[in-house]
């Protein structure tokens, strides 16, 4: 019997000798009065064993039977299931094994059995987060990251996401490389199924700002007094097809798409161990699948205002244009253009006033074919055949019969001075 179990025999002791009523009983003990005289009659029946609750140590109607403890024991010590936390255990339990059990009761299992060791939660700092922005499409924070995704069953890849800042819904894609190239065909699937968003928020990496270059012995100017540097490849694209784009100084300013690498390089990771994926495919087939619709349904919030900031692509706007590696080149005397050491003609039916010598657009499309556009009308080419140099014949060497004679260059030129008796005979005049 606890301190409190006598407590409350004591008040209900003297709710029966009429020293106090019921109703001051049953403030005392924090019960109705109807359980009060309920237990009045217990303990008139059963003594001071009436304040004790009668499942007192017996185990509870709902608990699971042992072999749902074994079998779910058995199941998260297997190596697919390392490193699960109790939340995620449950999840897989319920989903994969038929095993409902709620998370805490996971969590005493694995305390139990070894495989999760409690961790004291730690007050953090106090940080004053930034508000999210009222719509959907206002501003989509988009980066990557390098992890081993596959661990090591296969080859090494890298996740580019796109997280709406509004409700962090999420779009991402398992890429080989981080690429210029697999960053503008993810954003072309991001405008397909989305729209046009008002700005994307990135780091200051090369792909999306040109990085000044100063000599070592040179002082940087500062930020305002540079010169303007060209965009990148996809600052271009962004600005052909009208989205804003915004650098962020630091990691924690994108805050919500480093935090969303945190939970994909702990969940995503375990999710791709047990589907067993060892390829790009594969691996892309599961982010597709599982863990973008689960991320979309359990992560994503509902936005401030109803209205969704995307934007339609106009009919001006061409993905594959814009979405291309791009360069100008000029055109020859001859209707010839020079790239990639390379000399393409244009066609004679393609040719028209004021062409020659003026810049015209080459387009390396996302497919690895080449468009070559002058003012809004595309142009065909045909690569040209380049002729070989021609190195001029070395001259043949003159054959001599006999030895080269010696050169009599050097003859007389060491001269035998004179006697002194005959120089001082001359005059001085001579002399000097």
């Amino acid at each position: 019997m606890t301190q409190r179990d006598r407590d409350r025999l004591i008040a209900l002791k003297k709710a029966r000798k009429g020293l106090i009523t019921q109703r001051q009983a049953a403030e005392e003990i924090g019960q109705t009065e109807r359980h009060i005289r309920r237990l009045l009659v217990t303990l008139k029946r059963e003594g001071d064993q009436a304040v004790i609750h009668e499942r007192r140590g017996k185990p509870s109607n709902r608990k699971l039977d042992e072999k749902s403890h074994a079998k779910a024991v058995a199941i998260l010590g297997q190596e697919k299931y390392r490193g699960f936390g109790p939340t995620l255990a449950s999840e897989y339990l319920d989903k994969h094994h038929q095993i409902r059990v709620s998370r805490e009761t996971v969590r005493s299992w694995m305390v139990a059995a070894g495989l999760w060791h409690a961790r004291k939660q730690r007050v953090g700092k106090v940080h004053a987060w930034r508000q999210r922005r009222s719509r959907c499409g206002e501003l989509v924070q988009w980066d990557t990251s390098e992890h081993q995704w596959l661990e090591e069953r296969g080859p090494k890849l890298y996740l580019i996401s796109m997280i709406d800042d509004a409700t962090s819904r999420l779009h991402a894609r398992f890429v080989l490389h981080d690429s210029t190239a697999e960053n503008m065909r993810l954003l072309w699937s991001y405008l397909e199924r989305h729209g046009r968003p008002v700005s994307f928020y990135t780091d200051k990496a090369s792909l999306f700002q040109t990085a000044p270059k100063t000599a070592r012995d040179v002082k940087e100017l500062p930020r305002d007094e540079r010169a303007p540097l060209p965009p990148t490849q996809i600052g271009r694209a962004l600005a052909e097809v009208g989205i804003v784009w915004i650098a962020a100084h630091s990691p924690q300013a994108k805050g919500r798409v480093e935090r969303s690498f945190q939970t994909a390089q702990d969940r995503l990771v375990k999710g791709l161990r047990v589907a067993e994926a060892r390829t790009l495919a594969e691996a892309n087939a599961y982010l597709e699948a599982e863990f973008i619709p689960w991320w979309n349904q359990t992560l994503a919030v509902v936005p401030a205002t109803a209205a969704d900031a995307h934007r339609p692509l106009a009919k001006d706007h061409s993905l594959p244009a814009s979405l291309s590696y791009v360069e100008n080149r000029e055109v020859g005397n001859g209707y010839t253009i020079q790239f990639d050491n390379k000399i393409y003609r244009i066609a004679r039916a393609d040719i028209r006033a004021g062409l020659r010598g003026a810049q015209v657009r080459i387009e390396i499309r996302l497919d690895g074919s080449m468009a070559v556009r002058f003012r809004d009308r595309y142009l065909g080419v045909s690569e040209c055949l380049v002729r070989p140099k021609v190195t001029p014949a070395k001259k043949p060497k003159k054959q001599t019969s006999g030895p080269r004679p010696k050169s009599q260059w050097m003859k007389n030129f060491h001269l035998t001075p004179p006697d002194k008796a005959a120089l001082s005979v001359l005059p001085a005049k001579a002399i000097g």
